[in-house]
């Protein structure tokens, strides 16, 4: 539920662009910049609070991250200028997300259940936070043309009040201590960082990020560019959210049968030749929505075999920061891809060369995960020896 607030809210935004820029005469690369800052504070921000759940519960970094989160929209529904829309849909909002989405969320996922079935248990999670996408977009888009866009913004934040009462009943105790040697945090990020398929997989989810912040921004207004009617661009986002439910939890259960690495080298070829068949066909109604349904089967499955990944190569103790660190890279991503459209459009005039970056970004993360061997350290299988 908490993933579902939290996400489904965010992935709106992009629904923003159009009537703020309008009301303030903006160019769209600001209010771009403020939800790009959004996303790359959500990642430097990401391995601490991963470290303050593993540390002191998983309850305190939510709650603290639902009222980041609800303070920030409010203050948003009153920015009338880019510093304040920084500030707050960037700085706040950002800070927020830290503690109310995947890293943390997942993180406890991982800990509740057998390793047996967390790839599978975190594929379930992911797709709680696609429904959300899926059943929060079509209401903010009907908020903002019945309130709109600040007073939609006060309703949002009211909702997102109600992560902190459902943050209290999380298992708030830290994760529980492992058999074998007890590591300190510095020494298990060493280890993280000296491994190569970690850092493999850090920069291979930076495409993942730069993707999906791209599209979920800029998407409604390249449609609406393109002669598409308005509502085309919600009704393709939402269909993301929902195909993504299914992308999400075939992608957990898909990793616990499978190389999950290997499986994330073939859902970035898949991002390739999806997004490369909506770029060059000819834009109609019917292949934007083809390609909401084709990218909500690849959209998140990212997440779920990531995560499963760094839990697979070094256990679950630190699980929560780790996770962090390789969504930094993610987040990085989302920054440059949410940014970028903006500015690239500001300049051009067109989102022609962000598509042709995020089709050549696709082959390269595949090129990245393949490599990539999931086995895990001698510490862990040590550890495992010992239990």
């Amino acid at each position: 539920m908490i993933l579902a607030v939290s996400l489904g809210t965010r992935h709106g935004f992009g629904l923003f662009l159009p009537p703020m820029s309008a009301e303030f005469g903006w160019g769209r690369e600001v209010f771009a910049f403020a939800i790009a800052l959004q996303n790359l504070i959500w990642g430097l921000a990401q391995p601490v609070t991963g470290a303050l759940a593993d540390r002191f519960g998983v309850a305190r970094a939510v709650l603290l991250g639902g009222v980041l989160y609800a303070v920030g929209l409010l203050l948003m529904a009153g920015a009338d200028s880019p510093v304040s829309l920084s500030l707050s849909a960037g700085l706040l909002i950002g800070l927020g997300l830290s503690g109310t989405s995947f890293s943390v969320i997942l993180g406890a996922v991982g800990r509740a259940v057998p390793a047996e079935k967390r790839s599978m248990a975190m594929g379930i999670a992911s797709a709680a936070g696609s429904f959300g996408q899926f059943a929060m977009l079509p209401g903010t888009l009907g908020l903002i043309g019945w309130l709109g866009w600040s007073s939609a913004l006060l309703a949002l934040g009211l909702l997102v009040a109600l992560i902190m009462p459902l943050a209290m009943m999380l298992r708030s105790g830290p994760a529980a201590p492992v058999v074998g040697p007890q590591q300190t945090l510095m020494e298990a990020l060493r280890e993280a960082v000296s491994h190569s398929g970690f850092r493999l997989l850090a920069l291979g989810f930076f495409v993942c990020g730069f993707q999906v912040v791209f599209i979920g921004i800029h998407l409604p207004a390249y449609l609406v560019d393109k002669q598409l009617p308005a509502m085309a661009g919600t009704t393709v986002l939402a269909l993301v959210g929902l195909f993504n439910i299914v992308g999400t939890y075939t992608a957990g259960w898909l990793g616990g049968c499978y190389s999950k690495p290997k499986l994330l080298t073939a859902l970035y070829l898949a991002r390739a030749v999806v997004i490369s068949a909506f770029f060059f066909a000819p834009l109609t109604l019917w292949t934007a929505y083809a390609f909401g349904i084709a990218m909500g089967l690849l959209w998140l499955s990212t997440v779920p075999l990531t995560n499963g990944t760094v839990a697979t190569l070094f256990g679950v103790r630190n699980l929560s920061m780790l996770g962090g660190i390789v969504f930094l890279f993610h987040q990085i991503g989302s920054f440059f891809g949410g940014w970028l459209g903006g500015w690239v459009y500001d300049t051009t005039g067109s989102y022609d060369l962000v598509w042709q970056i995020s089709i050549a970004l696709s082959l390269m993360a595949a090129a990245l995960n393949w490599p990539i061997r999931e086995q895990p350290v001698e510490r862990v299988r040590l550890a495992a020896g010992m239990a």
